[in-house]
């Protein structure tokens, strides 16, 4: 039986930066999969190469070496043209900054990156999702006129509205209270539970962990863990017991 395309995957991914002495290794030959229709979340210590990672599988960030692919479709050796179209059809994103236009009202944010590509948007998934993540009422208020809770729901629906393959979430709910953030991370467990949504995302909170299907833990750029169906005690367990590597890892410099 032939093995399903993942969503996402990574083969041996490196990224170095800086030369000689100077020579930072941020990641070490991650090998990795993210499978469709799931939430997996990235964890680490400050400095293990979380962001990083993230960076390089959304085509943010270019690899030292190795392979990713979104789908099929390989992201190593394309130029920035090629990644710009490819992130704006296949890829939504969540930052811990909400990046709202403050002159937009809420459904003109939602609705401006479509706008942007010239693509008209699905009313039905739109109003479904405006339902979800209970924005109805709240369409033509300005950031300023909404919560940090409701901004942050804004940028969900945005980055859902063109149901890309896969959606990155850095650090979603960083800026949130508890009750906000628990808000936003409902919504997209239910994005993936009912919608099939992937959506890949970088936490350091053990309970932001627990709402994903998956968790990978990075030490020191290298994949040196995973768990199941997380809760946050498991999460947090592993955090206070992750395999850190002996030594840091060395590796000759990239060719350009």
């Amino acid at each position: 039986m032939t093995e399903s395309i993942a969503a996402v995957s990574a083969v041996d991914v490196w990224k170095v930066y800086g030369a000689g002495e100077a020579q930072v290794t941020a990641l070490a030959g991650i090998t990795t999969r993210f499978a469709k229709g799931r939430f997996t979340a990235i964890m680490g210590p400050s400095g293990s190469g979380k962001s990083t990672l993230m960076h390089c599988l959304a085509g943010l960030d270019t690899t030292s070496r190795g392979m990713i692919h979104i789908g099929e479709t390989p992201l190593t050796g394309m130029n920035d043209t090629q990644l710009t179209k490819l992130r704006r059809d296949k890829i939504g994103f969540i930052f811990q900054q909400f990046n709202l236009l403050p002159t937009l009202t809420a459904e003109e944010n939602i609705l401006l990156p479509l706008s942007i590509a010239g693509r008209k948007p699905d009313r039905e998934w739109f109003d479904t999702i405006v339902s979800t993540v209970g924005l109805t009422d709240r369409l033509h208020h300005r950031p300023t006129q909404l919560s940090g809770g409701q901004q942050q729901r804004v940028a969900c629906a945005r980055a859902l509205l063109a149901r890309p393959d896969v959606v990155f979430a850095d650090e979603p709910t960083g800026n949130l209270d508890s009750r906000a953030g628990a808000d936003v991370l409902s919504f997209l467990r239910n994005s993936v539970h009912e919608h099939g949504q992937t959506i890949i995302m970088v936490t350091h909170d053990p309970v932001a962990a627990s709402y994903a299907d998956h968790v990978i833990f990075l030490a020191d750029g290298r994949m040196v863990d995973e768990l199941s169906a997380p809760t946050a005690e498991a999460v947090l367990d592993k955090l206070k017991h992750l395999d850190l590597p002996e030594e840091p890892p060395v590796v000759a410099e990239p060719v350009h």
